[in-house]
């Protein structure tokens, strides 16, 4: 399928939000075993039609390449039969969750014999607007599912193809478990203007929506948005190394934080390194990361120490990078570090290595990110790896969901008050 040319993208739009709004409605009462049928069936097609998927991968890897891409953009776009055995996993994953839909969250019992709950309900269809990353499709697509909302789902023109057959995938799953197929849509143009008409809301149509992208994709969304947003800005992630971390630790956890895949907004971008062990931990952890490629901009200290070292710009200590480039800074003690992450941090994700537990709580304390990590690698800050299935996006807000948005972070909640004829005087 090919991105469709629209005269009245209006029109499109305001239909597309019509049909999901009729397709929660029926999402939100379906039983919890259709929506399992729902996604382990697509699992199945993903699986069927593996063949399709990589031939549309490669048609936008093709045509990305033919732009100038750079590398970490082709490496969010890329499928192979490694990632399409994720995906498949990660729905899976998703359909064998529990249903949050209807489950009580809480209940109690009023002195005037009311009996009261708080119960679990979808907040009723969820727009997605997304650039490279294929994956983002099924993810959305199937934690929409599990939890009874309906999605539209906007892919940059680069990803188009593999959506598309994707999202195909879904609607026989969707077809199969007797739901409406109009539960998960994709948006058939890749006019930006189809964006602009879903961050009006199409009409009250949209409830919440989710950015997956760069920061001038996300700035947008949070900018002119008409609805409630569940998004990051930026994933300026940091590690700090404390006095007290096992240098071992402190090598592996880091070079792993940073160059598993630079590309992705739990990748480490600010390293910093306790004043103590500098003599010990600096020169380990910072040659580990040169000889996989990986440059370095320090700050006085480290230039001093590492010959590679290009000086530190106070840009730098602002930048995501997304590339196999890392600040480096020597901090006097932990409360210098805390300092240094609350002013540049995007409160995403940090890490602190360290074996003195009183370090850790008092990092974990005062530090507002969104995630927080203790001896384990920053690129852990992810929803299949949280045991969520999957996610539809990081956020680091603090209204409704924060950090990997799950099934639960879709779903908002309801009262039933049950009673015996009570009056109020």
């Amino acid at each position: 399928m090919s991105a469709v040319e629209v005269t009245d993208i209006g029109a499109l739009m305001s239909e597309i939000g019509q049909k999901a709004r009729l397709g929660a409605r029926a999402l939100a009462i379906a039983t919890p075993k259709q929506k399992r049928t729902a996604l382990l069936t697509a699992a199945g097609a993903l699986n069927a039609h593996r063949k399709k998927i990589l031939q549309a991968n490669a048609l936008d890897m093709e045509a990305a390449r033919t732009k100038g891409i750079s590398g970490a953009f082709l490496d969010r776009l890329e499928l192979n039969d490694k990632r399409i055995d994720g995906i498949i996993e990660a729905v899976r994953t998703i359909a064998d969750l529990p249903d949050p839909v209807g489950t009580v969250i809480s209940e109690w019992d009023r002195p005037n014999g009311l009996h009261i709950e708080r119960v679990r309900t979808p907040l009723g269809v969820i727009g997605v607007i997304f650039e490279s990353r294929p994956n983002v499709t099924a993810d959305a697509g199937a934690l929409c599912i599990k939890s009874g909302n309906a999605v539209i789902l906007r892919g940059g023109s680069d990803s188009f193809h593999s959506s598309t057959a994707i999202v195909d995938c879904l609607l026989d799953g969707l077809h199969l478990a007797g739901l409406p197929v109009e539960c998960v849509q994709l948006v058939p143009t890749t006019d930006r203007e189809a964006v602009g008409e879903m961050l009006k809301g199409l009409g009250g149509t949209i409830d919440v929506i989710v950015p997956r992208g760069g920061k001038s994709l996300v700035a947008r969304v949070q900018s002119e948005a008409r609805v409630p947003v569940f998004a990051h800005l930026e994933g300026l992630v940091h590690v700090y190394i404390d006095r007290s971390a096992d240098l071992e630790k402190a090598v592996s956890v880091t070079l792993n934080a940073k160059m598993r895949r630079t590309g992705i907004c739990g990748a480490a971008e600010t390293l910093l390194v306790h004043q103590d062990v500098v003599a010990t931990h600096l020169k380990p952890i910072v040659d580990a990361l040169i000889a996989k490629g990986c440059e370095i901009r320090g700050d006085r200290q480290v230039q001093a120490l590492i010959a590679e070292a290009k000086p530190a710009t106070e840009q730098d200590w602002r930048t995501e990078y997304e590339d196999a480039i890392i600040s480096v800074k020597v901090v006097e003690n932990l409360q210098a570090a805390i300092a240094h992450i609350e002013h540049y941090s995007s409160h995403h994700t940090e890490a602190i290595i360290a074996e003195d537990a009183a370090a850790v709580e008092k990092f974990f304390n005062e530090i507002d990110s969104a995630i927080l990590v203790h001896n384990a690698s920053t690129q852990f800050a992810d929803g299949g790896e949280f045991g969520f299935g999957g996610e539809i996006g990081i956020a680091t807000g603090k209204m409704h969901a924060r950090g990997p948005v799950g099934v639960e972070q879709l779903t908002s909640f309801k009262y039933r008050v049950r009673g015996n004829g009570q009056l109020r005087p």
